[in-house]
């Protein structure tokens, strides 16, 4: 039922218009389960109809008729007080054309002007951040009447262009806080995290649409030398632009004065480089979305080591904090302020986190976030990763993520969930009990093409040399290939947290995935291998519930070196052929030569400073 209330009609006594004279209507529980829609924004009883959408499940609002019949000022401020308390979902907007044909296009044109001016503030107020205005926008306009009405058949516009579009123009004109610079960040085929930063003026005036000039060889560099390896087919001739991703762009909250930003890779402004890691995971997302109408979701666990410097005959040495065991509450207390400081920061980057805890290794932690699709759950990990190292790095502790900290010591990982999704459910599980492990016959054909293309998957998510001294038996990393439900020593593991119903598996996870891999490539190539188990219908062997050294010669052993995983992916055509036989054989060429480097006698040392 659509109700006027406030203005609209000269016959209408705005003495009794006021909204609040329904309350005994929407009580009336013979109309609990009513939809109520009121129009014209109650004007201008606006905040009045605000506080009933808020406490009434039944109270949505329409401001049609307020735009663009008020003054400009008059358009915002109604629409300003209707979001006061209104949730967003609510809020929809209709021209309410009437008497001339031309009142449906003033109706649309300002309704667009007004809605951008108030996120746009609410932006700069911090009461949302960016990719919640776009989202409120989508709603407003279109999403919230589709669903209210069940309206069928509407046309979905390109999510991704819409998204570009919108965060170009709401981003030129405002920043999010009161910083001077702003940091544009890329991860590289090596790994490592590197940025520009630039003056926040030229970076809303220039950078955003024309981004940052950076040379090809950006993606042939290794960890160890800052310039193009051999073999990787990039020098120092040619350019190409950091397009900021605006989507991914935060106020840093451990340096207020300053933003930080993800960026793209584009040869030119809206041509995408096919050395860009962030378009490789988005183009094979896009062919899991096209033939089965899938998407992959990632939770990531954070292993590290928090070391201190010290100096040990004259010399500069790192030793871990504390020397305490796994789960022990004397290590998380010593460092509980540490980690408040921490949350903190990654809450308001909005990455969920799950739990963290001490882990085995002496000053080892872990800190495990929530699942997200797979693009975002990439973004999340590098801005986790920043956020972990500069924290620490204020308290004079450094945060090391390298896979072998210490050759006698426990090493870390990065250890990924992965879950199959369609139209917001988790399809990687059974419908029920009767699946002989567990999980969907889709489940189990992706998660038996990752196991397949293992062997060449490492070259992404192990990328250094350093990486296989962590990957050994009774390790619990996963030196076998093979899987098991709920054995920590296989390197891929169905998974039944909490809540799942008995006999199901949620999502697996691949414990052969560290540090110093690039999570978009790294992902990439996961998604690449699940592609080829759907397409071949693939079927996972039986699942090994015992410890895989146990059964040494009758399972094959993961590869042991870089060298090996190398070969196994200049193999694997499937593999190249979804990331790309360029950006493969710069891979390949980075690879080589973190091999020849990191042959040298204690060389991996340096890593604790790159990861």
């Amino acid at each position: 039922m659509q109700i006027h209330t406030g203005f609209g009609d000269k016959d209408l006594d705005l003495r009794l218009a006021n909204p609040l004279h329904l309350r005994a209507v929407l009580e009336d529980k013979r109309f609990e389960k009513c939809h109520i829609v009121l129009l014209h924004a109650s004007y201008p009883f606006c905040k009045e109809a605000s506080y009933l959408a808020s406490i009434y499940h039944q109270v949505h609002l329409d401001f049609g008729l307020a735009v663009p019949k008020l003054s400009v000022q008059g358009m915002i401020s109604s629409v300003k007080e209707l979001l006061e308390l209104a949730p967003l979902t609510k809020v929809m907007f209709s021209t309410d054309g009437y008497a001339f044909p031309e009142t449906f296009y003033l109706g649309a044109k300002k309704a667009r002007e007004v809605i951008f001016i108030v996120l746009r503030d609410a932006c700069r107020d911090g009461d949302l951040s960016l990719p919640e205005a776009v989202k409120a926008a989508r709603d407003i306009f279109a999403g919230n009447a589709i669903r209210f009405y069940n309206i069928k058949g509407v046309a979905k516009s390109d999510s991704n262009s819409c998204m570009s579009t919108n965060f170009v123009k709401l981003a030129s004109t405002i920043s999010q806080s009161n910083a001077s610079l702003v940091r544009v960040i890329w991860v590289d085929a090596s790994g490592q995290h590197r940025c520009r930063v630039v003056p926040v003026k030229r970076f809303y005036e220039v950078v955003v649409k024309n981004g940052v000039g950076l040379t090809f060889a950006c993606m042939g560099m290794t960890s160890a030398v800052d310039g193009p390896a051999e073999e990787t087919d990039l020098t120092a001739t040619g350019e190409i632009r950091l397009i900021p991703d605006l989507s991914t762009k935060w106020q840093i909250p451990w340096e207020e004065r300053e933003e930080m930003v993800l960026a793209d890779m584009h040869l030119k402004p809206g041509n995408a480089w096919e050395y860009c890691p962030r378009e490789a995971l988005r183009r094979v997302s896009k062919i899991l979305k096209a033939e089965f109408n899938l998407e992959m979701n990632a939770g990531f666990e954070n292993e590290f080591y928090l070391l201190r410097s010290e100096l040990w005959e004259g010399k500069q040495e790192y030793v871990p904090i504390d020397s305490t065991s796994y789960c022990s509450t004397a290590a998380y207390d010593a460092a509980s302020s540490i980690f408040h400081e921490i949350l903190a920061a990654l809450n308001s980057l909005n990455i969920p986190v799950e739990q963290l805890h001490a882990e085995a290794g002496k000053g080892q932690f872990e800190i495990a976030l929530g699942h997200k699709a797979c693009f975002k759950a990439a973004d999340s990990l590098i801005f986790t990763r920043e956020t972990i190292r500069a924290i620490v790095r204020r308290h004079g502790i450094l945060a090391t993520f390298v896979p072998k900290y210490a050759l006698d010591d426990v090493g870390s990982g990065s250890h990924v969930h992965i879950s199959l999704w369609q139209n917001g459910q988790n399809v990687f599980m059974a419908s029920d009990g009767s699946s002989k492990h567990g999980m969907s016959e889709v489940g189990e054909a992706f998660m038996a093409g990752v196991l397949d293309h293992l062997p060449s998957i490492l070259a992404f998510t192990a990328p250094v040399p350093n990486s296989y001294d962590r990957i050994q038996p009774n390790t619990w990393s996963g030196a076998y290939q093979c899987w098991g439900k709920e054995n920590r020593e296989a390197p891929l593991r169905t998974s039944c947290p909490p809540g799942v119903m008995d006999g199901l598996v949620s999502n697996f996870e691949i414990k052969s995935f560290d540090g110093c891999a690039n999570p978009h490539l790294g992902l990439a190539a996961v998604m690449g291998a699940g592609i080829d188990g759907l397409r071949r219908k693939l079927h996972l062997p039986e699942p090994i519930d015992a410890n895989p050294f146990s059964l040494e010669g009758k399972l094959l052993r993961l590869p042991k070196s870089l060298d090996e995983s190398l070969a196994a992916f200049m193999k694997d055509e499937v593999i190249q052929g979804f990331i790309g036989k360029k950006l493969s054989i710069a891979i390949m060429g980075v690879r080589k030569a973190e091999i020849a480097f990191y042959s040298r006698k204690d060389a991996y040392k340096m890593l604790i400073h790159c990861y």
